[in-house]
């Protein structure tokens, strides 16, 4: 009996509206107090109880929640090295590191869930422009560390979460000054990105252009050794057709003198010729020529006469 009024209390403490309200007042400024302190951790377990485990639907204190997550997982700079290391080497990480990973991932995941769930349902618009706000802010530092095929996406994603919080409150300073500034830095880098690809076209096109020029210099190189080759075959063939035109000719002068020579014609024969070409016949010129023969000889005989007859001194010459 005395057990069965013990569980009767203790469920009407839990059940009693008043008690409950006492109870989510006294957690709630708990965690508050924690938050103030800079005391993550105690904070974040104060609003879980308060929210996961006596069900209070509380903004304000989601939001608190979610914002101790986000300093205890992306305010560390040591956290921050060690997930960026997790991410890239995992295998490489010794046992302290892989709990602070762990840890960092636990609040990360705690801040993600929470900011989402206020950004989709929250009533308060000035706390869901919050919410959308931080979201951004994670997308963004996400982005910085993230592979090249991943950065742009997550910039975009932090850009749209800034438009949505001026949505929700547009006199949210905070995300108007983040909204502006990544627009901005996103111009810039687009910015370079073309510059870098301009940059990157001017120095392929000088490449080419001194490629081109090295090829010309090549082929020019190899047209004007040929043209030297060329040159010194022709000369050489001159050269050889002269010296083989000197070796004819010392051969022609070296000629064995006993070597038979071209036979000249019979002189009858060009006789008979010469008196075709004078239309006279055979027998006429046989005849001029016993004429010639006869007078020929009567000249002989007649200085022979002549020569052997002494000059008489004492008669005149005539």
């Amino acid at each position: 009996m005395k057990y069965l009024i013990t569980l009767i209390l203790v469920f009407t403490s839990i059940t009693d509206p008043v008690t409950k309200i006492a109870k989510s007042n006294a957690l709630k400024k708990d965690a508050k107090a924690f938050y103030d302190e800079k005391n993550y951790e105690q904070a974040i377990t104060s609003y879980a109880r308060l929210l996961d485990s006596m069900l209070v639907e509380d903004e304000d204190a989601r939001l608190n929640m979610a914002n101790a997550a986000y300093l205890l997982a992306y305010g560390d700079k040591e956290l921050l090295g060690v997930l960026n290391e997790a991410s890239e080497n995992p295998d490489e990480l010794d046992e302290s590191k892989v709990e602070m990973a762990s840890e960092g991932l636990k609040y990360a995941s705690i801040a993600s869930n929470n900011y989402d769930e206020l950004s989709a349902n929250a009533q308060n618009k000035v706390i869901a422009s919050s919410a959308f706000n931080q979201k951004g802010i994670i997308a963004y530092k996400r982005s910085e560390t993230a592979k090249a095929e991943e950065k742009k996406s997550l910039t975009d994603q932090a850009l749209n979460d800034f438009k949505n919080s001026l949505r929700k409150n547009p006199e949210n300073e905070s995300a108007r000054y983040n909204y502006e500034l990544l627009k901005k830095l996103i111009r810039e880098q687009e910015q370079q990105e073309q510059n870098n690809e301009e940059n990157k076209d001017q120095e392929e096109k000088k490449d080419q252009e001194k490629k081109d020029q090295e090829q010309e210099k090549k082929d020019q190189e190899e047209k004007n050794d040929q043209e030297k080759k060329d040159q010194e075959k022709n000369e050489q063939e001159k050269k050889d057709q002269e010296q083989e035109k000197k070796d004819q000719q010392q051969n022609d002068e070296e000629q064995d003198p006993n070597e038979e020579k071209p036979q000249e014609k019979d002189p009858l024969e060009k006789l008979k010729e010469k008196l075709e070409e004078m239309n006279m016949s055979p027998e006429k010129a046989q005849m001029i020529l016993e004429a010639m023969k006869n007078n020929e000889i009567q000249y002989v005989q007649q200085n022979k006469r002549k020569a052997t007859k002494k000059k008489d001194s004492s008669k005149p010459d005539w």
